[in-house]
């Protein structure tokens, strides 16, 4: 996973607009403050499991939707 300084892109994450200095989805979520967190992602629409977010590059005006489990009945 690639977290740099100087390659910030701008992302829209879960509907709102973000600069984001990663060059893949795992980075993108440790920035966000979610490197521990159990989460569901998306990008443009496309799910993305966990091993996967590493190898998932980001781009320019990328959509990243992150989903928190709830619990409750």
């Amino acid at each position: 996973m690639s977290v740099t300084a100087e390659a910030a892109l701008t992302l829209v994450v879960n509907g709102e607009p973000a600069e984001i200095a990663a060059a893949d989805l795992a980075g993108a979520l440790i920035v966000l403050g979610f490197e521990d967190a159990i989460v569901a992602t998306a990008l443009n629409g496309n799910f993305v499991p966990a091993r996967k977010r590493a190898a998932t590059r980001l781009h320019e005006g990328d959509r990243i939707e992150i989903v928190a489990p709830r619990q409750g009945g």
